[in-house]
């Protein structure tokens, strides 16, 4: 069970890294943009209150994909070298 826990973090932090190391930024949204029915929320004269909404950019510094793929890579070796139980 052990072996199977360690290999997904491994294979987790190995696709963060190689996903951190394509993009150049993403943004994490707050809320939804678009209001699929925005006359149910109108104000008193009809018109849609305005929401806050607050986007977060994340731009992964440089080492930080470098980073992941080594930890990953290092979490996969040690998955392997676990001995096999004989259950």
């Amino acid at each position: 069970m052990w072996r199977a826990f360690f290999s997904a973090i491994g294979i987790v932090l190995l696709i963060l890294g190689v996903e951190c190391l394509l993009i150049d930024s993403a943004v994490l949204a707050a809320g939804v943009v678009d209001d699929p029915m925005p006359l149910q929320n109108a104000g008193l004269f009809g018109a849609a209150p305005m929401q806050a909404v607050s986007n977060r950019i994340f731009r992964p510094a440089e080492w930080i994909p470098w980073s992941l793929l080594t930890s990953g890579a290092v979490v996969l070796l040690y998955a392997i070298s676990l001995h096999r139980s004989p259950s």
